[in-house]
């Protein structure tokens, strides 16, 4: 079976969700997701986003980013996040978190997956070496704790790469802990302080290929068919395409050439 191929969010993170949803069609993508920022996300964002989503028949991968703050107290602008997920028909909503105890993390995913059922939305932890969930034995372990079904890991390379993992770990997991993963190359080594993981996750990621990741070895060992989601958060990639749907051709193209090298089938 074909990989699904679907536009982050983070490749274009200085445009708003329908410039995204127009990029991603423009593009190509059948898949996309989008960034929901509470202070900005209204009636007149969220209908001009649907329309955009219905004139290039896209389907909506996730929505993010549910920030699950020190105490692990979730707020409105938390809510609003799945509701607008929900309101979108996103698959799954991408969450992190500050919060240090796996059990108050455990209860705030918990009650994550209680919003987001209406719309049978899966709740994927990330785990980042610039949040409180910083490898992916505990981003199981807080799934565990939450005991919901609607919980899930989200696997992104360049973090599965700073968190010290290999890719045959992740044959050891069940695929129904999966639901999609985020993909991007990068540098194989980063200098291990909060300045430079920040760098290297918004600045000097990669489409696959252009780095020294294990992409493709880290895609084999995922189950078959999950969802890929480009995350190329690239300020060359922002230099050299100012302009969100060639950036979005851009990304696809050779991303899509690396894929098809190493014989990993999208659609």
């Amino acid at each position: 079976m074909d990989h699904i191929l679907s536009l982050a969010a983070g490749t274009l993170p200085e445009f708003q969700p329908e410039q995204v949803a127009r990029a991603a069609g423009e593009a190509g993508f059948t898949h996309c997701g989008f960034t929901i920022e509470p202070d900005k996300w209204n009636a007149e964002a969220l209908a001009a986003t649907k329309a955009a989503i219905a004139d290039h028949a896209l389907s909506v991968l996730d929505v993010e980013v549910v920030w699950i703050p020190e105490g692990g107290k979730l707020t409105d602008d938390h809510k609003l996040i799945i509701d607008a997920g929900l309101e979108l028909g996103a698959a799954n909503v991408l969450v992190v978190s500050s919060e240090p105890d796996h059990g108050r993390t455990a209860e705030a995913l918990h009650q994550l997956c209680i919003w987001g059922a209406p719309g049978n939305m899966r709740v994927a932890l990330e785990f980042l070496m610039i949040t409180a969930v910083q490898s992916m034995d505990s981003a199981l372990d807080i799934i565990r704790k939450a005991d919901h079904p609607a919980a899930a890991l989200l696997i992104d390379t360049i973090h599965f790469q700073r968190a010290g993992h290999k890719p045959g770990q992740l044959e050891e997991l069940e695929a129904s802990l999966l639901p999609y993963t985020q993909i991007c190359d990068g540098n194989l080594d980063c200098e291990d302080n909060f300045e430079a993981y920040l760098e290297d996750a918004i600045d000097l990621r990669s489409c696959p290929g252009e780095g020294t990741l294990p992409v493709a070895e880290i895609i084999r060992a995922l189950p078959k068919a999950i969802p890929l989601s480009l995350e190329i958060r690239s300020k060359i990639y922002r230099d050299q395409f100012p302009d969100a749907t060639e950036r979005a051709s851009a990304v696809r193209n050779a991303s899509l050439a690396y894929l098809q090298q190493n014989g990993i089938l999208v659609r």
